[in-house]
């Protein structure tokens, strides 16, 4: 009996190949569950304001020196805090595309990620 050819690869290596790609699949998810759990930390106003964010890029914790909290300056405040929040933002952003990076071209996705 002739042995089917599927697109060059042999029925062995095809099981093989949906086996490293079910690998592959639950790699993803893991690494995508460890980044939204992960919390990223920065700061503004040499430490003044502080924040952390999530991997879902949820503000978790907004910490505030009283020192810089003057009633005639509010716009600083705001500055710092937003400064922080984006900065902390930034550092998840990078964070998540490194960890698919590293990912995608070890495992010959191409552009998929």
């Amino acid at each position: 009996m002739a042995r089917q050819n599927f697109g060059g690869f042999g029925g062995g290596n095809m099981q093989q190949l949906m086996r490293q790609a079910q690998k592959m699949q639950q790699q993803l998810q893991e690494t995508q569950e460890k980044l939204q759990e992960a919390e990223y930390e920065a700061s503004s106003g040499g430490g003044m304001v502080s924040v952390k964010v999530n991997g879902k890029h949820e503000l978790v914790s907004l910490t505030i020196d009283p020192q810089v909290v003057d009633p005639e300056d509010i716009e600083m405040l705001q500055d710092l805090i937003l400064a922080a929040v984006n900065e902390a933002v930034r550092k998840g952003a990078e964070a998540q595309e490194a960890a698919m990076s590293k990912m995608a071209p070890g495992m010959g996705m191409g552009g998929l990620f």
